[in-house]
């Protein structure tokens, strides 16, 4: 019996890892092999915080690298479409400001003129593009959605045509735990996110956008004094990366 148990786990976990290396679609090449972080530099210093469990990448985001804890791709990527399927595995921490987002990219506000704030329980990533923080596609829970891009949403420099494009059409997020599909972009300086077969951006205009750079798995998130965490964490996972450059 306990030679049977030993041999339906080894299935399990096979089975676990082979589903999450699916073979990527055609004319994509895959980024992670489901077994390592082969194609990707892990942060020196990190100490085992990103991993590859069960066949996905596993981050806890408490990598203990003094500097940069983003896990970035090894290659650099001009024009390209993206693939990968990603979830958020808990949401531990309570994010007390989270902003009501309108159409064109702006917070609500109150009959005062203050910005609405609503707590909601919130785990924060994301993928950087061409080695751009700013032109990073958000993986959140704020009801704006996943998919929208911060740092040009919220510079107020940016025309309000480039903040109300990269500002997602609709919440298309699969409940948290579940897993959801990302097909990004990325042709010149225009964006566009599909999240679930939903698109959420599309030819959205990002000015000043680097030409070519590496792609980063955002970390986000820190822990206080007293071990608990004070901001959003990253507590995500990622599979089935994989990318065609165009």
């Amino acid at each position: 019996m306990k030679i049977l148990a030993c041999l339906t786990t080894a299935l399990s976990v096979f089975l676990v890892a082979t589903l999450a290396a699916a073979s990527p679609p055609d004319g994509f090449r895959s980024l992670f092999n489901g077994e390592d972080l082969t194609h990707w530099r892990i942060p020196e210093g990190d100490n085992g915080h990103w991993r590859v469990v069960d066949g996905v990448i596993d981050y806890d985001a408490r990598s203990q690298a003094p500097g940069d804890k983003n896990l970035w791709s090894e290659e650099e990527f001009g024009d390209f479409v993206l693939r990968l399927e990603w979830r958020m595995t808990e949401t531990p921490f309570v994010n007390n400001n989270v902003y009501l987002i309108k159409p064109d990219g702006t917070p609500k506000l109150d009959a005062d003129g203050n910005i609405i704030r609503v707590p909601l329980p919130d785990t924060d990533s994301g993928i950087y593009l061409r080695g751009s923080s700013k032109a990073q596609v958000n993986i959140w829970c704020w009801p704006i959605g996943s998919g929208e891009v911060w740092g040009y949403r919220t510079d107020r420099n940016m025309p309000a045509e480039v903040r109300a494009a990269v500002t997602p059409r609709t919440a298309a997020d699969n409940d948290i735990g579940e897993w959801n599909e990302f097909v990004i972009t990325l042709k010149g300086d225009r964006l566009t996110v599909v999240l679930n077969d939903i698109t959420v951006i599309e030819e959205a205009k990002l000015p000043g956008v680097p030409d070519r750079g590496r792609l980063a798995l955002q970390h986000h998130g820190r822990l206080n004094d007293a071990g608990e965490w004070a901001s959003s964490p990253s507590l995500v996972q990622f599979r089935n990366i994989s990318i065609k450059e165009l």
